[in-house]
């Protein structure tokens, strides 16, 4: 058999670029554990499996060799800290993050882009790792981006778009609106999920006036309020506005759903910053005070507005 310099051969393996990974299962003790791995395939979709390969390296090779159950957690862009804590750190890892347990208790990590349960259905044997190939019982998928990885470190697919957009000077401007009707509150429907009424404007001014020409086109009579919130939102390009505003007749539109406020949830919403966005207002709302966020799609600072608000108050909305 050919024999390679071990060193060399993994640094060529680490030029394909990847997703990054964290599987995860639970012994028969009750003992958690996990590994930050790349390996990581679908195979088929009609049974739906995925493959995993634990190297015989890691501490908890015997517990992922005896296993029947495992979840594999395709980490987001932004979990970068999450794959170092498995990858490297011999402390408690599970302490370190936000989880929850699958039906079988595999730790599922919170805000990972996807998260799959899966059952045993084969295992092989293959040099210093095994083959597990799960039958997939569950998953969760969201919108956000899957972190990469490469020999030279973790790639992100956001920096390089907001790097090609900043490249063209290409910036959209948009505005939409948190609209309440009596005690409830007024979405949009599409099959993805729910979002904010919003319109693409040409520039920065006229947004008052293009919001109520695009509610009268959905047949809407709206009476636009004070501003919400203004951020720069760099991955798709986007310098948006949102306003609170009032429906004045109770819509007739399928599109249309109403909800009261202790009914929305973040979990409804097609786009995280919307969803972002929902857990700050049903927060403001509760206690009747509303700010102005001012910031970029993660980070920003609420200002005070009317009906009070939480001065200078560092938030992610």
């Amino acid at each position: 058999m050919t024999r390679f310099d071990p060193k060399q051969l993994r640094n060529a393996l680490a030029s394909y670029m990847t997703g990054v990974t964290v599987v995860t299962t639970r012994s028969t003790d009750g003992t958690l554990v996990g590994f930050t791995a790349n390996s990581f395939t679908s195979v088929s979709l009609n049974p739906p499996l995925l493959l995993v390969c634990p190297g015989n390296h890691l501490s908890s090779f015997d517990i992922f060799a005896k296993t029947t159950h495992f979840a594999v957690n395709i980490l987001a862009e932004g979990q970068e800290a999450v794959s170092n804590i498995f990858a490297g750190s011999k402390e408690d890892r599970f302490s370190q993050i936000n989880w929850t347990p699958d039906q079988f208790g595999c730790p599922l990590i919170d805000g990972a882009a996807a998260q799959f349960t899966c059952s045993l259905q084969n295992r092989v044997e293959a040099g210093d790792h095994h083959i597990l190939i799960g039958q997939i019982e569950h998953y969760q998928a969201s919108t956000k981006r899957g972190l990469g990885y490469c020999r030279d470190g973790y790639f992100s697919l956001s920096k390089e778009r907001q790097s090609e957009a900043a490249a063209q000077g290409e910036q959209k401007f948009i505005c939409g609106a948190l609209i309440e009707y009596q005690d409830q509150h007024c979405l949009l429907r599409e099959p993805a999920g729910r979002y904010l009424p919003a319109v693409e404007l040409n520039n920065r001014s006229g947004a008052r006036t293009s919001l109520l020409d695009h509610f009268n086109g959905l047949g809407l009579k709206v009476r636009i309020g004070p501003v919400y919130s203004i951020y720069d939102d760099v991955e798709n390009g986007e310098h948006v506005t949102i306003f609170r505003a009032t429906l004045l007749e109770k819509p007739a539109l399928d599109e249309v759903e109403l909800r009261t406020i202790s009914q929305l949830s973040p979990d409804d919403f097609s786009r995280p910053v919307n969803a972002d966005m929902i857990r700050r207002y049903r927060e403001e709302h509760d206690h009747n005070q509303f700010g102005l966020y001012v910031g970029d799609a993660v980070r920003g600072e609420v200002h005070p507005s009317g009906g009070g608000g939480d001065g200078g108050k560092s938030a992610t909305f």
